[in-house]
């Protein structure tokens, strides 16, 4: 198995580096979408107030509906199934559950990032695209 950046061998806390780093960006990403998810279930009608007003003079403005439930289940699915990964990864390194909830996670903020660059909210896409960033440096540590 080849590691990300040749960190094979360090140990820290009794594991290699490059497992410890694979479950930080996995907590990472359980700890952003499991929040945001959440506080899209906590406070629905303050986040569907806000998703009406972003596109009510946009192409998407019909599928509002919908926009809020598929990036809540998205951003709850992405949140949960990225602790489960790292608790897997923690208990015996199966990667494949992390790798999921991180590839849900990238897609989630792909999605965040169109409908922002729709509603023409750039300078909230340009803030959001280093976490698009981190998904693909983190998936590039499963893989490389």
């Amino acid at each position: 198995m080849t590691y990300f950046f040749a960190f094979s061998g360090y140990l820290l806390l009794g594991m290699e580096l490059s497992l410890l780093l694979k479950i930080l960006v996995t907590l990472y990403a359980a700890a952003l979408f499991i929040q945001s998810g959440f506080d899209k279930v906590l406070d629905w009608p303050g986040n569907r107030s806000y998703i009406n007003g972003m596109f009510e003079k946009t192409i998407l403005r019909p599928f509002t509906p919908l926009l809020m439930p598929i990036i809540t289940v998205l951003e709850v699915a992405a949140g949960l199934i990225s602790l489960a990964g790292a608790t897997l990864l923690i208990f015996g390194g199966q990667e494949t559950v992390a790798v999921i909830g991180l590839l849900l996670g990238a897609k989630s903020i792909l999605l965040l990032f169109f409908g922002l660059r729709i509603a023409k909210d750039y300078g909230g896409a340009a803030a959001i695209t280093p976490y698009f960033i981190f998904f693909v440096l983190a998936l590039g540590m499963f893989v490389l």
